[in-house]
């Protein structure tokens, strides 16, 4: 019988990434801050990674979490990428508060990499401070491991410490560095960055890289870099299929946090919708609504069309050959996003089978739940409480979502037929449901909440709102309140970058 090795004491790293030559990356040790404390490790997460809890939470496991040790095995180093930023074009970005410390093999023998962010200032920090403030290292905890209980693929949170000092940003806020975990931090800027150098040679190093690391069946394909560009463009297609299913907006779609891996990748101003509307915008800096909900399948391809225009040099040798074999793959991203989409919003609806006409029917409700200003999460999650009845009740908790109720009746109708024709049983379709939409999201008001009572010193509001958010498809009557929208007074109409 297979029995998983004991966890270290201290981390055993794998490195790959910085072995690769200097142009890819720059070698950094994190910039020591002056009195860390631990605020959270996320034990679960540390066991799946064959982690020792015990150390990671020693003073000696804290600092090296803070930045100010650096363990025996790391290679600290600052990644180079580029970037195409709400559709302009830098040529130099790479990590300016972010030190990868090296890769460590799971339970499972699978390759992840340990990243600082808000360890200080790199090669290419420009004009930042390299540090993060306790607001957003709070966020991009609490929605990323919401994500990862979401089924969604994401960068995880390991564990998160307050530094001892302050971060000047339109005010002076509490420190913090968050270790962060991902099968790989390899952007499409990332890919960006050499060709737009001209460098080839370099970017066959890199998308070979990515193969063997990320896509190895892709090595023996015909035309290994093309299967990598299909590859990438199903993962990332799958992946915003699923955001549009929890009312998600990444916020910063830009080239550069767009990972080649196919996960959610650097919570910015992300947000989660409250009453539905697609062209929804919580970022600040996203002022024309670029990267709005309904916006984000086309950003998404967009994105793709830059990392393929990065690969023609390599797809084949003839240009116009590559450039047509290249926009045959694109041309797939519609279908093989509306494919996923569909099929994640039947699950929603309680369908199985497939029928023709269940995307207008789709498209029916959320119309419906627009005009409405309908709560996007509720509304789901109310829809299998209405399995089976003959009449809809007019307390009806969903029904009351909706401005005109009449309205939502009449689709609950054609819902109903549609249902009919399905063969199983009205418990196992609801219990589906209930599995696929959540009751529980990481609602902005709450998170705001959060951060406020965390940087007055208060964590509580952190910890519960983790352990809520660790069961997003339970009922967890206790914290009933969580599932609520805000109160007019409550509604966050901007959210904000760390930077």
């Amino acid at each position: 019988m297979h029995s998983n090795p004991p966890p270290s004491t201290q981390i055993v790293f794998d490195n790959s990434y910085a072995q690769l030559p200097g142009q890819f990356h720059a070698r950094q040790n994190p910039t020591a801050v002056s009195s860390p404390a631990l605020i959270k490790v996320n034990e679960r997460l540390a066991h799946d990674l064959n982690l020792d809890v015990n150390y990671l939470t020693s003073p000696t496991g804290v600092q090296m979490l803070a930045g100010n040790h650096v363990p025996q095995g790391s290679d600290p180093i600052a990644m180079a990428y580029a970037g195409h930023q709400f559709g302009n074009w830098v040529p130099q970005l790479g990590d300016g508060r972010a030190i990868l410390l090296g890769e460590v093999l799971d339970r499972d023998g699978a390759r992840v990499d340990l990243q600082l962010k808000g360890a200080g200032r790199t090669r290419y920090s420009r004009n930042g401070d390299g540090r993060a403030w306790l607001g957003p290292v709070l966020r991009e905890y609490v929605v990323s491991e919401a994500m990862a209980a979401l089924n969604i693929p994401t960068t995880r949170a390991l564990a998160c410490v307050t530094t001892g000092e302050h971060v000047l940003r339109e005010e002076a806020f509490p420190g913090a560095v968050l270790t962060r975990v991902a099968q790989g931090h390899i952007r499409v800027g990332t890919f960006e960055y050499f060709a737009a150098r001209g460098d080839t040679p370099s970017l066959r190093i890199l998308a070979d890289y990515a193969i063997d690391r990320f896509y190895p069946d892709a090595r023996d394909a015909p035309a290994p870099h093309l299967s990598l560009l299909k590859s990438v463009l199903a993962r990332q297609a799958e992946l915003i299929a699923k955001w549009m299913g929890v009312g998600f907006i990444h916020g910063v779609m830009n080239t550069d946090n767009m990972s080649v891996v196919g996960e959610t990748i650097d919570y910015g101003p992300c947000a989660f919708i409250d009453a539905y509307h697609p062209q929804t915008v919580f970022s600040y800096i996203d002022q024309m609504g670029r990267y709005a909900y309904a916006n984000q399948p086309d950003m998404g391809k967009w994105n793709l069309t830059r990392f393929a225009s990065t690969l023609l040099p390599l797809v084949h040798p003839d240009e116009d050959a590559a450039v047509d074999m290249a926009q045959d793959a694109l041309d797939t991203f519609r279908d093989v996003f509306a494919d996923a989409w569909t099929a994640i919003f039947r699950a929603k609806l309680g369908l199985s089978m497939q029928e023709d006409e269940d995307p207008a029917l789709i498209q029916g409700l959320l119309d419906l739940m627009a005009e409405n200003q309908a709560d996007f999460t509720q509304t789901f999650r109310g829809l299998s409480g209405l399995l089976g009845s003959e009449a809809i009740p007019e307390n009806n908790p969903v029904r009351g979502l909706f401005n005109d109720p009449s309205a939502f009746d009449g689709w609950v109708n054609m819902w109903r037929v549609r249902l009919a024709r399905e063969t199983r049983s009205e418990p196992d379709m609801r219990s589906e449901m209930r599995a696929v939409n959540p009751a529980y999201i990481p609602r902005n008001h709450r998170v705001e909440k959060m951060i406020t009572a965390a940087v007055d010193g208060d964590f509580s509001f952190f910890d519960r709102l983790l352990d809520v958010l660790s069961r997003p498809f339970d009922d967890q009557p206790q914290f009933a309140s969580y599932q609520t929208p805000p109160k007019p007074s409550e509604v966050v109409q901007q959210t904000f970058c760390g930077t």
